[in-house]
């Protein structure tokens, strides 16, 4: 059993994807000491089936870790049901899990910084997880830095962490109602993480991700982010389960390590105004997208 932090790679029906996703994975640091855990989720209908099978094919041939195990799916799970399954059954297993989606490319240091992390901050019961991206904001990002809740594209977190992930979207969204706090929630109202919540409980959308975030905010926790990015999403195209364009989201990852200096453990004042800009701007983009859009269709 390796030293090092167990990676949960999580995959579907990508087969591009998931090999770009994969050879990332081996050029990192740290890759041939690791155990790779690779959830495959069964086909929701039938006409996926030939790429499920096609990522299947691919996932055997796979090397360059300490160890490979292929858990099949016989049925289908969803990403979510996929997501949270995997992760309790590492951290049950090995009390910290680092986790990865199909779409991710990460740094050659991604798993270096990741374990270099989870060590430094085992035992900062304030710090709930680590997150390997960080978004293109106007101003650098220091090289480190925290904020409350957690993110989705490449993290890590320890048993302690993982314990306090609530699934249930009704009881989160009732307490961000009832402490007035959805505002601050979806970063001064620039995100729709509320909204998230409201379309996961009407069935709209199935994400762990808006779940787990609200999970570590009520919770006041911190999540650790690289002001250089260790990721960058490849996942925006018809084939995603959400998101269909990721323009505004693309990084070019770090090519040096993260330095993992003594900061302070609480909230980047600054950090988050950037993401909250940040935000805002996405957003601009997004309604003037959808009215060029339209224009077009009029003209």
């Amino acid at each position: 059993m390796s030293t090092y932090a167990p990676i949960a790679l999580f995959v579907y029906n990508r087969p591009e994807h998931t090999a770009l996703t994969v050879q990332a994975l081996q050029r990192n640091v740290y890759a041939q000491e690791s155990d790779l855990f690779i959830f495959s989720d069964a086909a929701k209908h039938a006409e996926h089936a030939q790429q499920v099978a096609e990522v299947r094919s691919y996932l055997r041939t796979i090397n360059g870790f300490q160890s490979v195990t292929i858990v099949e799916r016989e049925k289908n799970f969803g990403l979510a049901g996929s997501i949270i399954n995997g992760v309790t059954s590492l951290i049950e297993r090995f009390g910290h899990v680092i986790v990865v989606e199909d779409d991710l490319i990460t740094s050659p240091y991604f798993l270096q910084y990741m374990n270099e992390a989870l060590a430094k901050y085992e035992h900062e019961e304030k710090v709930i997880s680590i997150h390997g991206y960080s978004y293109p904001t106007r101003l650098p990002l220091p090289e480190t830095f925290f904020l409350r809740g957690a993110d989705c594209w490449g993290w890590a977190t320890w048993k302690r962490g993982w314990k306090l992930f609530e699934p249930d979207s009704r009881t989160l969204l009732a307490e961000l109602k009832r402490r007035n706090l959805t505002y601050q929630f979806d970063f001064d109202g620039a995100y729709h993480y509320t909204r998230m919540l409201k379309e996961q409980i009407a069935g709209r959308v199935d994400s762990w991700a808006v779940r787990w975030h609200a999970s570590a905010f009520l919770a006041e926790k911190l999540t650790l982010f690289p002001g250089r990015s260790q990721v960058n999403n490849i996942g925006g195209d018809e084939r995603a389960t959400h998101t269909k364009s990721l323009a505004e989201f693309q990084r070019a990852v770090a090519q040096t390590p993260i330095v993992l200096n003594d900061i302070p453990i609480e909230e980047s004042t600054f950090a988050r105004q950037q993401y909250v800009e940040f935000f805002r701007a996405y957003k601009g983009s997004l309604i003037q997208r959808v009215v060029n859009k339209i224009k077009s269709l009029v003209a």
